[in-house]
């Protein structure tokens, strides 16, 4: 048959992947990735030089994606089919390109892990990412941002005279668009995948690109490489330079032959034609190829450690067979990123399909005679000038103009066209795509001025920033206002200028006063190491965004009547609105006029005390400056401005951002966290008890609820919240939060009242209290 390319829904049991969190990403998440200093002097020339070049500050512009669950529906999803009389390969142009299924239809073997179900799993750079199949990572070291975003898709003519799919999108970690184009020549038991990515800007750019392919996972699975040698890295964050198979005991290539999850970065020698394969006890499975430019191959295991199961069993549903990955990209290791220098491109061809090999050689003794039977079998099946050939028929096409619009992707692309007037064949970028998120950046592009937060108009989210030197330069031209001052200081923290970021946060305070930019100010102070001023900063956004909570609620049940079961539960001295007790009330009614133990804190809107502000003058003044943008009608409550200047109050009705569930337990969680942090947890305590119960009730603020009954000194308390079961839904790749937090319970436990945490004590808790399956995530040796 001819290749043909359809639309079709792919119903899949899914949990949503809910709102993105508001909060920009000023920090950036706890990687597992990363290597010190004195490793990196140990390794090649070229691979320090490249794992030390232009290492991600944060995810910024990108917005983390944290609001997912657990709960899993039946769900339709968008797909494309493309398929021959071979090979029938389904995509997910919503959910990054994702090729969901490679099947091959004369022995009906499926040659992906294709996960039964779509479970969103905090693996990702931005957050949400999910397993299975064929990704496209690029951006970062890590899994893209792109993993759960929609990707822009056409029909293009290919090469062959069939049709071809091309997916493409700018990236926007590097600010570089790219496209994954996908065909099936007639006959061919090969999809071939041309990628090309094109820095169109006037400088050299970082460029990160792994093809990771799930594959199954079975006792007697084989992943093979053309290497002896390999660089291991494991979550103990240690690179060393191993031999291939056996090292330590073990034959790596098995996936199930190792205990911890663990990189295996194989070491291809110079003119080696670079391929990867998995291989089952009989040889069947899958092969991938490339051109000589994607020359970085990879296995990650999970291991057969109880923290891998776990975290297997985590990322689908019961009883599905495990997997491993098998990856290719454009350094030897993942920890690098390659320059692309400016007006340039990068570009490669790839082929996925089907390998039959002898069993008996795949799986003998002899390592290079089981490589060399692999490498005929490839050659025969597709030769490597095929490949070639393939990509120099290709090329040409690459520039072809997309045909029928099968998705849309983000407006992101369009905005950037539209900046810098970059011309990019093949890859259009249309004004249609521009929507909500961009426009006030189009606006801020065409009128030099950044759209203001309307008063009184609920203010539900801050917005995306934008943090490229193009877009800084604009804001810092912009008049002042609270939103523009705000965005721009996101854009100075990103390019390192944290002092300027403060100023620009503080100056957006005076023209109004805003949970977004008294988070950021947060952050700042963290870094500064100012932690208690950052606790009273969280604790007072957290009054305006509970506050605007409950002010809705009682719209909403003037309207409706008593809706009781949606209302969150006030906290101790949270009887009335917070902000606005402030107006005719001491300061121990609002979450930010508390301290630990029930003293005064510092007044609401000042954040800091006369004390703090004779250390840092910036602070003087900040809400009494004539003409700050401060309403006049707004009334102001005297004493309560640290002796700072007088800190407005809003009147009755007066719309302070609306707290959204993401908002409030974006906030909550930081807020938490801080509080614990420098000893407040009676503090912390009061900012639980007053979330709404859906925030309240999900795991990881169960998780929060724990630690701060621990640090009350109930123990008891908190094991009840371990022993009733919770599920962190976004719990990080890497992360022991469970397993420490267990064991500090079980310490606390064993060693009494007062007791103190010796030798004995962990021995003793460990043995007497050890961790249940379902907390068990660790990934390195405990």
């Amino acid at each position: 048959m001819a290749t043909s390319l359809r639309r079709t829904t792919l119903t899949l049991p899914t949990a949503p992947l809910g709102p993105e969190n508001p909060l920009p990403a000023l920090r950036l998440p706890r990687e597992a990735h990363r290597i010190d200093e004195p490793t990196r002097a140990t390794l090649p020339a070229d691979m320090a030089r490249q794992a030390a070049y232009e290492p991600l500050r944060s995810v910024l512009p990108v917005r983390l994606r944290d609001g997912y669950g657990r709960g899993r529906a039946p769900a339709g999803l968008d797909a494309l089919v493309l398929e021959n009389d071979r090979l029938r390969a389904t995509v997910l142009p919503g959910l990054g390109g994702r090729v969901h299924s490679l099947h091959h239809k004369p022995t009906g073997r499926e040659l992906l892990y294709r996960n039964p179900v779509l479970q969103p799993a905090d693996f990702g750079l931005s957050g949400a990412w999910f397993s299975g199949g064929i990704e496209w990572n690029i951006g970062a070291t890590g899994h893209t941002t792109l993993a759960c975003a929609p990707l822009h898709a056409a029909r293009v003519p290919a090469p062959d005279g069939g049709d071809m799919v091309r997916l493409w999108e700018w990236e926007r970690l590097r600010d570089l668009p790219f496209q994954v184009d996908l065909w099936l020549p007639r006959d061919s038991d090969f999809l071939y995948v041309g990628v090309r990515i094109r820095n169109p800007h006037h400088q050299p750019a970082p460029v990160y690109w792994w093809s990771n392919i799930a594959v199954p996972e079975r006792e007697g699975t084989r992943v093979l490489a053309p290497a002896d040698t390999a660089w291991h890295f494991g979550y103990s964050r240690t690179l060393r330079h191993v031999p291939v198979p056996a090292w330590d005991g073990a034959d790596r290539t098995y996936p199930l032959g190792g205990t911890y999850p663990a990189d295996y970065f194989y070491d291809l020698p110079e003119e080696t034609r670079p391929w990867i394969a998995s291989l089952d006890g009989e040889g069947h499975g899958l092969v991938q190829t490339s051109t000589d430019l994607l020359r970085g191959r990879k296995l990650f295991l999970w291991g057969a450690g109880p923290g891998g199961r776990r975290w297997q069993q985590w990322l689908t549903e019961p009883g599905t067979p495990g997997y491993a990955e098998i990856q290719a990209g454009l350094a030897r290791t993942q920890l690098e990123h390659v320059r692309l220098e400016a007006g340039e491109e990068f570009a490669w061809l790839e082929a996925y399909g089907p390998l039959s090999a002898d069993p008996a050689a795949v799986h003998g003794a002899d390592w290079a005679a089981a490589r060399r039977e692999v490498e005929a079998r490839l050659e025969f099946a597709a030769p490597r000038a095929a490949v070639a050939t393939a990509y120099a028929a290709w090329r040409p096409y690459a520039d072809a103009e997309p045909g029928e619009r099968l998705a849309t992707g983000s407006g992101w692309g369009a905005l950037e066209v539209e900046r810098g007037g970059y011309r990019l064949p093949g890859t259009p970028f249309d004004p249609d795509t521009l929507g909500e998120p961009q426009e006030p950046w189009r606006r801020l592009l065409r009128t030099g001025a950044f759209p203001a937060w309307a008063a009184g108009e609920p203010l539900t989210d801050p917005g995306c920033s934008l943090v490229s030197p193009a877009w800084r330069d604009l804001l810092e031209s912009a008049p002042s206002t609270a939103a523009a001052e705000y965005h721009l200081g996101v854009a100075q923290w990103h390019a390192g200028d944290r002092a300027q970021a403060t100023r620009s946060w503080e100056r957006s305070l005076r023209c109004t006063e805003t949970p977004w930019a008294l988070r950021c100010l947060a952050v700042a102070d963290t870094a500064a190491g100012h932690p208690a001023r950052a606790a009273d900063r969280l604790l007072r956004a957290m009054d305006l965004i509970l506050a605007e909570g409950r002010e809705r609620g009682r719209d909403r049940d003037v309207a409706s009547g008593p809706n009781l079961a949606s209302a969150p539960a006030p906290a101790p001295g949270l009887d009335r609105d917070p902000v606005l007790a402030s107006a005719s009330g001491p300061a121990s009614a609002s979450l930010s006029g508390r301290t630990n133990g029930g003293r005064p804190a510092r007044g609401p809107a000042a954040v800091v005390g006369s004390d703090e502000r004779a250390q840092a003058p910036e602070f003087a003044g900040a809400l009494d400056v004539p003409g700050a943008g401060v309403s006049p009608d707004l009334p102001v409550s005297a004493g309560e401005s640290g002796g700072g200047g007088a800190a407005p109050v809003p009147p009755a009705g007066f719309a302070y951002p609306a707290a959204t569930e993401a908002a409030e337990a974006a906030l909550g969680r930081e807020a938490v966290a801080a509080l614990l942090a420098v000893g407040r947890a009676e503090d912390a305590r009061a900012v639980l008890d007053a979330l709404r119960p859906a925030v309240r009730e999900r795991g990881r603020f169960r998780l929060l609820m724990a630690q701060v009954l621990l640090a009350q000194g109930d123990a008891a308390a908190a094991r009840v919240i371990f022993d009733e079961g919770f599920e962190v839904a976004d719990l990080r790749e890497g992360d022991e939060t469970l397993s420490d937090t267990w064991y500090a319970i079980a310490e606390r436990i064993v060693a009494g009242d007062g007791g103190s945490a010796a030798d004995d004590v962990r021995e003793r808790a460990r043995a007497e209290h050890p961790l249940p399956e379902r907390y068990e995530f660790r990934m390195r040796p405990a």
